[in-house]
């Protein structure tokens, strides 16, 4: 994809001295708005200094405040670079465009709650066409860290705790935002992080260290950065972290030999914003300069904002601590990226109208889509509209939450209506219902909306403040405020749903008993107000599934699906001996991987296998079999089921996972009618990644589950021979 241009970059790079070389390996903070600063930039890039600009002032620019973007200073700054500095090389100007620009979609861990990835590209294209008529032309985004602790704020940014899932997630994002062609006007250069480990910071405290084997490396880390690549993505971030004690950063071995030699990725590696130096503190270097080339030596190509490569490198190519040929190659990945977007030839941003009812559409949809229902005692949902309905609670007049952290740019006001607006909108205007709101607070009004109403809405959640970078908290279970909230509800007698506006999957244990229904709304952007009360009352049926395990206790994690069998009967995720995993509470899931409910009911046949068994020489070549069931809609409303399929290899050489999530399908079936699905299984499904990276399928029997999470018991058993 990127090496089709090798000949053309090479040609730019034999006319470039080493210093100009240098600067496309430079990515430089965007200057302050004076005149002063921006001359004094505008010198560096006739220099040929700089090779990429950053849109943002700080490293946690999810929860700072940023500035917009101004188109006019960005292509000023460009014509700079193209028609005064040398060889005439446009700029990249990167933002933290994660999960949306002037609309927001919900957090990327909530797009990954839809299981639909063709509903995630389409969104994201939106997305991209909105940041790159703004000037915007790469984002760092997917963020495919696999996390199993919900304590960690960045959770927020990825796709959950399951390698397929996220794999599936982060392809369908990168093909949102690059499209079918880089070229493409609407498109921006994607960036898939942070490669690698970062989720896995010990006891959820980010930036903190990680302890990871080869085979979860090979095995959960790594697996969606394959996808990612195998996507075409043409950035990949490199992260903080260090793996078995040897940081990411300098490592040849993450950024060189497995991510180009075994992933085959053809684009450059950014580092993190000023992770090249973090290289003294992490022991590695011992001074400023040591950082640059222990970065660069490793596959590091260009350094975001501490501009140690600038200060540094000339000299250690002088010196032949780094060679030029190293910096060459680094610099070829860069061009030719550059030339694959066709920035030489379309290089100025074009400020054009984009169809904003269609995005907000699009992005109410996603918003809908990810919402899980999770309870809903005697089918007390969805509320009907004619009715004296009580809202309150925190998220009651909360506009800025809904947009969750990294939602740099995204409109507010009316563009962002809030869950009072939403109810007025939905139910008293549509409706004809009777709508009485309340404070966000806990106060003595609560007894006299109470006391006035049919039904109640609690509007719950989580601080957007609480979630994101450098956002790691310690309790995972709403405030105090909230559960006696919801207890003073439960006294009334009245149904009463919880709807939850979070980041992460919260722990819901100590208000679930007081609640008929539990809505897990999310962060969910732009219209997640909307989306929340049309899914309460009725005009969407929910079908938004679990991406993470929501636990019982905060103190119960890591908790995760697919961990490897105990040595005693201690698997309490599944059952098996739950409550030996802790004396004082059950060590099970309180809702499991996959898990969610609609408003209707499906039942599922028995599953079946067109094979009981296959050859092992077969299955390498090509050939598989397929997995089938019939799924039946015997409930009263038209619904959408995720159908999910999972794998054990029961005995293996090595310790495999109790399941692991291969395939899905959601599907929408009519009342009364069924639908047969049907899944292809081939030896990508079977097999698995010994610690040095090389793929391996056994012999033996495996078995298969089908079901709508990840707990379901219906198995059929196949044999490779």
């Amino acid at each position: 994809m990127f090496k089709e241009y090798e000949s053309r970059a090479r040609e730019i790079l034999a006319k470039m001295s080493l210093k100009e070389k240098i600067g496309q390996l430079n990515q430089a903070v965007m200057p302050c708005e004076d005149e002063a600063s921006k001359e004094a930039f505008r010198k560096r890039l006739r220099n040929g200094e700089i090779g990429s600009v950053i849109l943002s002032l700080s490293a946690t620019a999810g929860n700072d405040e940023q500035k917009a973007v101004v188109v006019e200073m960005l292509n000023d700054l460009q014509k700079t670079s193209v028609e005064e500095g040398p060889h005439g090389i446009p700029l990249l100007f990167g933002r933290d465009v994660i999960h949306g620009h002037h609309t927001v979609l919900p957090i990327p861990l909530a797009s990954a709650a839809s299981f639909d990835p063709a509903l995630v590209t389409e969104a994201y294209r939106d997305v991209a066409e909105d940041a790159r008529s703004e000037g915007t032309n790469w984002t760092f985004s997917p963020m495919m860290d696999i996390c199993r602790d919900p304590r960690w704020g960045r959770i927020i940014e990825g796709y959950g705790e399951d390698p397929y899932l996220a794999g599936q997630m982060a392809a369908a994002t990168v093909k949102g935002f690059q499209g079918e062609d880089l070229k493409d006007p609407d498109s921006i250069l994607a960036c898939a992080k942070h490669y690698l480990g970062y989720g896995f910071s010990e006891g959820g405290r980010d930036y903190h260290r990680t302890e990871l084997s080869d085979y979860t490396v090979q095995n959960v880390v790594l697996a969606p950065f394959r996808e990612a690549v195998k996507a075409g993505v043409g950035t990949v971030m490199s992260s903080f972290n260090d793996i078995s004690g040897e940081p990411v950063t300098s490592s040849k071995k993450y950024l060189t030999d497995i991510l180009r030699g075994q992933l085959g990725f053809e684009g450059f590696v950014i580092s993190d914003w000023y992770s090249v130096q973090q290289l003294i503190r992490q022991g590695i270097a011992e001074e400023y300069e040591d950082c640059a080339h222990h970065a660069i030596n490793a596959g590091l190509d260009m350094d975001m904002a501490d501009e140690h490569y600038s200060r540094f490198l000339e000299r250690f190519v002088n010196e032949g601590k780094v060679s030029e040929e190293t910096v060459d190659t680094a610099v070829l990945r860069i061009l030719c990226v550059k030339l694959a977007m066709g920035l030489f030839e379309n290089t100025y941003a074009s400020p054009k109208k984009v169809d904003r009812k269609a995005h907000i559409e699009r992005a109410e949809r996603m918003a809908a889509e990810s919402m899980i229902l999770l309870k809903n005692d005697k089918n007390v949902l969805p509320f009907p509209k004619k009715t004296r309905a009580a809202l309150i609670g925190p998220y009651t007049f909360e506009r800025r939450g809904l947009h969750g952290s990294w939602a740099l740019d995204g409109y507010l006001g009316a563009s962002t209506p809030n869950m009072a607006e939403a109810m007025d909108d939905v139910v008293a205007k549509e409706g004809g219902g009777c709508v009485m709101v309340t404070g966000g607070r806990l106060n003595d009004d609560s007894n006299y909306i109470f006391s006035h109403s049919d039904h109640i809405v609690l509007a719950l959640g989580e601080s957007h403040e609480d979630t994101g970078e450098a956002r790691s908290v310690s309790d995972i279970s709403l405030s105090p405020a909230q559960i006696e909230l919801c207890k003073k509800a439960r006294l009334t007698g009245r149904p009463t749903v919880g709807v939850v506006f979070c980041g992460r999957p919260v722990c819901l244990t100590e208000v679930e008993p007081y609640l008929d229904a539990i809505l897990i709304a999310w962060h969910g952007g732009t219209r997640a107000a909307h989306a929340a009360v049309r899914t309460v009352f009725g005009d969407y049926n929910p079908c938004g599934r679990a991406p993470v395990t929501f636990v019982r206790r905060t103190g119960h994690i890591p908790l995760y699906y697919n961990v490897t069998c105990s040595g005693r009967e201690v698997n309490g995720y599944y059952g098996e001996g739950a409550s030996n995993c802790y004396t004082d509470y059950a060590g099970s899931p309180l809702y499991p991987f996959g898990y969610g409910i609609s408003y209707t009911s499906f039942e599922y046949s028995v599953p079946v296998c067109d094979k009981t068994e296959i050859s092992y020489d077969r299955l390498v070549a090509g050939e598989g079999f397929t997995v089938s069931v019939n799924v039946k809609n015997v409930g009263e409303r038209v619904g959408k089921e995720v159908v999910q399929l999972y794998i054990r290899d029961p005995k293996a050489s090595m310790m495999r996972p109790l399941r692991e999530l291969k395939a899905f399908a959601k599907v929408e079936i009519a009342k009364g009618e069924e639908a047969t699905v049907t899944f292809e299984i081939g030896s990508e499904s079977l097999g698995f990644y010994k610690p040095d990276g090389t793929y391996v399928i056994e012999k033996g029997s495996f078995e298969i589950y089908v079901g709508p999470y990840s707990t379901s018991t219906q198995r059929l058993d196949v044999k490779v021979v």
